[in-house]
């Protein structure tokens, strides 16, 4: 593990994050279309989960926020293929290419649309009925930070893609530079809590109906050492970490730099969502 001596590489370039409503899931599910998810994933969790889409569509809320149309998107990048992060998106953004970590389509292949098990969406890995234009980004990876394989994405020390094991095959981060200096780390479903995140609580597993024994990431002493890692960058390198699940810093507004990401729409929905959250 990288000592307390570890540096970001220099760089005077950023980018603009914006946090987009991508929905919530609630305790419960009570309704979803047919074919909208792999079966498994349908007739499984997911009635076990309320499912529920943003007010506003995502690719509204980029055209109001930024004036972008969603033919003009042409990257996407997504951290992992679990259903929540993981949608058929060629209607919607028709020109645009989808991108996974190294190691996911090896792992998810075929998908459902050729084993109806699988919990894997075949419109992504189905190697010869896929819909989606789909690559896997190839690099060139090199240390960042605590990180070992990173990729700076456009060149100029501002974006990193970062490769995060543990979660499942192929599970991304990623690290940006603010406008203001101020680093924001990405941190995709690494842990699903801040209690989590700072090891107050640990990993847990249960019991599935065949009897077997489940974790939610396939590689625990993986995940631990990534978290190891994003703690570095939080501690020592003052990056700020909003991880995917995590509400925390939303119902405490204790983090600016965070908060700064969101528009006052999101905002508020987020507050109006939070009234509904059962404690865990």
């Amino acid at each position: 593990m990288p000592d307390s001596q570890i540096e970001l590489p220099p760089t005077s370039s950023h980018v603009d994050v914006q946090l987009l409503n991508g929905g919530s899931m609630m305790a419960e599910y009570h309704k979803l279309h047919k074919d909208d998810f792999p079966p498994v994933i349908a007739n499984g969790m997911l009635k076990k989960a309320q499912v529920e889409g943003p007010r506003e569509s995502i690719e509204a809320q980029i055209k109001r926020r930024n004036g972008i149309t969603p033919a003009e998107i042409d990257t996407i990048l997504l951290s992992h293929a679990h259903f929540d992060h993981c949608r058929p998106v060629g209607k919607t953004f028709p020109n645009a290419t989808v991108y996974f970590g190294p190691g996911t389509s090896e792992y998810c292949a075929p998908g459902h649309l050729q084993n109806q098990l699988s919990m894997w969406d075949g419109r992504f890995f189905d190697p010869e009925n896929a819909t989606e234009n789909l690559k896997t980004l190839e690099g060139p990876w090199k240390n960042f930070g605590p990180f070992e394989k990173a990729m700076d994405l456009f060149g100029d020390g501002s974006f990193w893609i970062i490769q995060a094991p543990g979660h499942m095959p192929g599970n991304l981060v990623a690290c940006a530079r603010l406008p203001t200096g101020d680093w924001v780390m990405l941190g995709s479903d690494c842990c699903h809590s801040r209690e989590l995140f700072t090891g107050d609580k640990e990993f847990a597993s249960f019991e599935l109906p065949n009897g077997a024994t489940f974790c939610l990431h396939q590689d625990v002493p993986a995940a631990r050492d990534t978290l190891e890692r994003m703690r570095v960058m939080e501690e020592t390198l003052g990056a700020h970490v909003a991880l995917a699940h995590d509400t925390a810093w939303m119902e405490n507004e204790n983090d600016i730099v965070l908060l700064s990401l969101l528009d006052d729409e999101l905002r508020r929905d987020i507050r109006e969502a939070l009234k509904y959250q059962a404690p865990f």
